[in-house]
């Protein structure tokens, strides 16, 4: 069996670190660890006395807007309807001196008055009508914009509650209640319970070698007296410098008998194997691919072609057979 070596952890699927969006103390934690999440449900809550301040201060002018439009508009509507009402006592008696003065029945002096009466309470009347759609559109923008603040107060809130993104469960809680929390740090590890990978790293001279679909053997530290099986899902293109590895993704044939995340894991990627092979120790072969054989004639070299190569032994193609007396120095 020729085989590529990697090591790697047992990681949960869809598992993801929880990020904090905002700078505050822990104040909640929701859903311990090891506790099942459903998707939006809070995980933890952070607390800052300004946002709850921000907030408060945004909800109460938002009020205190749509409470101070009634009563300036009850109050100009009066106005109006007072204005309206005058309006139309001189426009019905503008009318009727008209109607005298073409009777001779009045002075053209008391004609004119009542003309500008009339004019007169007709603008006035123009214009607290125009007073009230101002002071309506006026109002109607301050309860929008302090509607607005409001809203994004509340969505800056938002951020301070910790939600899970998937139905899963809560590996890890970083954080212990009253522990200061900075925009950008990790608070909790969250993933699916029943579904678990592994997250492998292969040496970057080996990674030619793998590709999806091969078979993986898998050794687990935390349970020592059994070979998992699995098989390559995913090999990624891109080569980690620090490390000169590649990332390789593996998904397992069976379940775990816990559910724990993180375990660290040995593999071999099975690259070739036969069940039937003629196998000599590597330490024999010399260069130019030869061996030391004995014979009836004495030492011989030979040489072989090699198939299936392991750490300690490679595999003869042709050379050699079963009856082949080998010398190993």
């Amino acid at each position: 069996m020729e085989a590529v070596y990697a090591s790697g952890f047992v990681v949960s699927e869809q598992e993801y670190q929880v990020f904090s969006q905002a700078d505050g103390t822990l104040k909640q934690v929701v859903v311990k660890e090891g506790e099942e999440v459903k998707r939006g449900q809070p995980i933890v809550i952070v607390e800052s006395v300004q946002q709850s301040t921000r907030y408060t201060m945004a909800k109460e002018s938002y009020e205190q807007a749509v409470k101070n439009k009634v009563p300036v508009m009850a109050e100009l509507d009066a106005t109006l309807q007072s204005a309206r009402s005058k309006m139309q006592f001189d426009s019905i008696n503008f009318v009727r001196y008209g109607n005298l003065l073409r009777s001779n029945a009045t002075s053209r002096v008391d004609y004119d008055r009542a003309e500008i009466q009339y004019k007169n309470s007709r603008n006035d009347f123009l214009t607290i009508k125009n007073r009230l759609i101002k002071t309506q559109n006026d109002l109607d923008l301050a309860i929008q914009n302090s509607y607005n603040q409001l809203k994004i107060s509340e969505e800056e809130s938002a951020n301070y509650i910790l939600r899970s993104d998937i139905d899963g469960m809560v590996f890890k809680i970083m954080k212990e209640k009253g522990e200061l929390v900075r925009r950008s740090e990790v608070v909790a590890v969250v993933g699916m319970p029943d579904n678990f990978y592994l997250k492998l790293t292969v040496d970057e001279l080996d990674i030619q070698r793998v590709k999806e679909g091969q078979e993986v053997a898998v050794k687990i530290d935390a349970y020592p007296d059994k070979i998992y099986r699995g098989s390559v899902s995913k090999v990624y293109p891109l080569v980690d410098t620090r490390q000169q590895s590649l990332r390789v993704d593996v998904i397992l044939m069976e379940k775990l008998p816990g559910l724990f995340s993180g375990l660290a894991v040995e593999a071999n990627i099975i690259i070739r194997q036969k069940e039937n092979a003629l196998v000599i120790p590597k330490q024999s072969i010399l260069p130019g691919d030869s061996v030391l054989i004995s014979t009836s004639e004495g030492e011989k070299k030979v040489k072989i072609m090699r198939g299936i190569e392991t750490l300690d032994e490679t595999e003869v193609i042709s050379g050699l057979d079963v009856d082949s007396k080998l010398i190993v120095n």
